[in-house]
């Protein structure tokens, strides 16, 4: 997906922000992604042989001081992951040397404690599309606010694919994501600069980006005992 309806974010407004490139023997993927330790970041279930993981700049393209790119070949896929359903949409990326914090790369806080109710309000953000008839990636990365449904509004859209381990978000007109934005966070800032990833981006309607249908996204909170046990983190 990608992100539509979206703002441009400032230089280190979300310096978890993760801009992935996944290598197989026959292609690169574009993904999003969140740093959630200093080794640790998170993405959606891809299976490859090598990853490499931005961080620190808002810009896919250009010169940026703040840039750091790491390559890595330990992931971590769901091990019930469904490519066909997406249910279990959600990988990990361990990295080869701990990353050096700064102003602009930085861990989320925490995940959350409790699960997301319906009418929350949530940001993502991402570098796909910006429409349906502009393809392709944009350089700097966009977020946009949105508000959760309820998995029985979702499953009016979707049907009986929405599983309890999926959550699914709108705006106020036709905002979302877009492709290209996939495995990119869902957060849910929770006062005091904590900032809590909810959902993992996932799946768009058939009927486009600029549908006024939701998007679809991994519900964290399901994950938080996989992902302790793969990463210690919790």
């Amino acid at each position: 997906p990608r992100i539509i309806g979206g703002t441009e974010a400032r230089a280190g407004q979300f310096p978890f922000a993760a801009a992935i490139y996944v290598k197989t023997e026959t292609a690169t993927t574009f993904c999003g992604g969140a740093l959630i330790s200093s080794l640790w970041s998170k993405l959606l279930g891809f299976r490859a042989i090598i990853v490499e993981v931005h961080l620190g700049s808002n810009q896919l393209q250009g010169t940026d001081s703040n840039r750091v790119v790491l390559a890595t070949d330990n992931l971590v896929i769901h091990p019930l992951y469904n490519r066909d359903t997406l249910e279990n949409d959600i990988g990990l990326i361990m990295f080869r040397m701990t990353v050096t914090l700064t102003d602009y790369i930085k861990p989320t806080s925490f995940f959350p404690i409790a699960d997301l109710q319906g009418g929350a309000p949530v940001t993502t953000f991402g570098w796909g599309q910006i429409s349906d008839e502009q393809a392709g990636l944009v350089n700097n990365l966009q977020y946009v606010q949105l508000a959760t449904l309820t998995n029985e509004e979702c499953r009016l859209v979707f049907g009986t694919q929405i599983t309890d381990t999926m959550v699914c978000v709108e705006g106020n007109y036709n905002e979302g994501t877009c492709r290209g934005d996939s495995g990119s966070p869902l957060i849910q800032n929770v006062g005091g600069g904590h900032t809590l990833i909810v959902g993992i981006a996932s799946f768009i309607s058939e009927n486009g980006c600029e549908s006024t249908d939701p998007s679809g996204f991994t519900r964290v909170f399901s994950y938080k005992e996989w992902i302790s046990n793969v990463t210690g983190i919790l």
